[in-house]
């Protein structure tokens, strides 16, 4: 009882920070000190032993030991003023045995390399009072508590070699992701597994982690992994939904875009800026993934690793977004053609990649000779990139007939001498088109 009291009164009002970070150094430091810390202290430990003693005793705190032999339990913890965190705490913990009578030990071990009583007792009652706050040793003073908050211990703490600790008091600095654990009491892993009994737990974790999915049995306290073995058959949903937390996280690339998906997409983007109504959104990772259920199934839910996303054909699973309750899915060639003919006789493809705008022809100029109009794709006009000879750009124009009969002339007059090879009618409107050079039209 007496060792019980002195922790609870260190834990009810905070030890100077000049006392240290080790609860039961801070202990130590109190029971003789002469500043009115330590006064209030000793005062607040005896009301706590004559609330806890039994019947008929007293206790003997005030020359410096107590003798009761009691094991802390709820009720009598809250009777005595224990903080309500602590005694709502204990009454959720398994009977976990009182350490020894208090003895006026010197700080550190006793005799054997085993913890000293009062280290034994802080550590048991900061880790009652505060489960949540039991924390595991990351390395190079660095915890992380139960609750999944990260902490670390100043650089001068002789509690850094601990593998674990009872946190008692810790506060987060500005702009800092970890805690700085303030107080703290040195446990041993039996003492934090009985504390905190209640958030210990076995799972199945499956999750992207490093680029794949990683499945693995865990046991855990709270956020703490104590042990871990790889998980031979993972929760297929699990595994479905730690795919789609990789897709969500590096994209739909994962999945086999060959030239064909990709156009698809583009093709498929342009209908739905342009028409809307049934032709679906696909421009967008997050929409397409809201709708995995619609398109990507059942290849996803036969997925269980990354190298099987890389299998997953994008463009035949996108055609299952096409509106084929409606009829409209038969219309695709006829609304956004993947190739359009033009004059020459050559069948060109189309470049729907431009966000938000027109589809674009890339076509030799000569092919164009005649066509009077620019051709339409949804009843849009396409952005004809008109080239050279030799494939480079010479122009772009939305409307042909302006072209022919303005931009043409200068065009003519920079090229033909670089091409003489080519035909440069001075009215193309009405010239013959073709893809070959003067001397086979001669033929």
């Amino acid at each position: 009882i007496g060792r019980a009291a002195a922790v609870v009164a260190l834990l009810s009002e905070e030890p100077p920070r000049e006392y240290g970070d080790d609860l039961a150094a801070a202990g130590r430091r109190a029971r003789p000190g002469g500043d009115g810390y330590a006064a209030r202290w000793r005062t607040e430990t005896a009301r706590l032993e004559r609330a806890l003693a039994p019947a008929g005793r007293t206790s003997a705190f005030g020359t410096g030991t107590g003798t009761g032999t009691g094991s802390m339990g709820p009720d009598s913890a809250a009777g005595a003023g224990i903080p309500a965190s602590a005694a709502d705490t204990g009454a959720r913990q398994p009977a976990v045995p009182a350490p020894p009578a208090f003895e006026a030990r010197g700080p550190g071990r006793s005799p054997g390399g085993l913890a000293a009583p009062d280290d034994l007792a802080a550590g048991l009652v900061a880790a009652l009072a505060f489960p949540e706050r039991v924390a595991k040793a990351r390395g190079e003073g660095a915890f992380l508590m139960a609750s999944g908050t990260g902490a670390g211990l100043g650089d001068g703490s002789g509690l850094r070699r601990a593998p674990w600790l009872a946190v008692a008091v810790a506060d987060r600095p500005p702009h800092s992701a970890a805690a700085r654990i303030r107080l703290a009491a040195v446990v041993d892993e039996d003492t934090a597994l009985a504390a905190a009994a209640h958030l210990r737990a076995d799972t199945d974790e499956v999750h992207w982690e490093d680029g794949d999915v990683v499945a693995r049995a865990a046991q855990r306290l709270g956020a703490i992994e104590l042990a871990s073995r790889p998980l031979r058959t993972p929760d297929p949903a699990l595994v479905r939904a730690a795919l789609l937390d990789g897709l969500r996280a590096e994209g739909l690339g994962l999945l086999r875009w060959t030239p064909d998906s990709r156009a698809l997409r583009a093709r498929l983007g342009f209908l739905h800026r342009t028409l809307g109504g049934a032709w679906p959104d696909v421009a967008d990772d997050a929409v397409l993934l809201e709708r995995a259920d619609d398109w990507l199934e059942p290849e996803l839910s036969r997925a269980r690793r990354r190298a099987d996303l890389a299998r997953i054909d994008a463009g035949q699973a996108l055609n299952r977004l096409l509106p084929w309750a409606t009829g409209e899915a038969v219309r695709l060639d006829e609304l956004a053609p993947e190739r359009i003919e033009v004059p020459s006789g050559s069948r060109i493809r189309l470049d729907y990649s431009a966000e938000h705008g027109q589809p674009v022809l890339a076509v030799k100029l000569q092919e164009l000779f005649g066509l009077a109009q620019t051709p339409r794709v949804a009843g849009v006009p396409v952005l004809v990139h008109l080239l050279s000879p030799a494939g480079r750009p010479a122009a772009v124009t939305a409307d042909l007939a302006s072209f022919w009969q303005g931009g043409y002339r200068a065009v003519r007059a920079e090229l033909r001498g670089r091409y003489p090879k080519h035909p440069w009618p001075e009215d193309p409107a009405t010239a013959e088109p073709t893809r070959h050079t003067n001397a086979r039209l001669r033929r």
